[in-house]
């Protein structure tokens, strides 16, 4: 099955508010269609994996 088959799972809102960028401290905006938590201000995407946002710098993508 690949990423774009896989059923997508909702973020609760009020967790989205909470989460911070880990680099700058600053807001993030959600991507439902890759799944990601964004980062504008450090340039990078945080994925979210079976619901669960892995903010570990390691494990995001840098995004322009």
């Amino acid at each position: 099955m690949s990423d774009s088959e896989k059923p997508q799972r909702l973020i609760n809102r009020q967790m989205l508010e909470a989460l911070v960028c880990p680099v700058t401290n600053g807001r993030l905006s959600y991507d439902a269609t890759r799944q990601e938590l964004i980062s504008k201000a450090a340039h990078l995407a945080f994925p979210i994996r079976n619901g669960i946002p892995i903010m570990l710098v390691d494990e995001a993508r840098e995004i322009e």
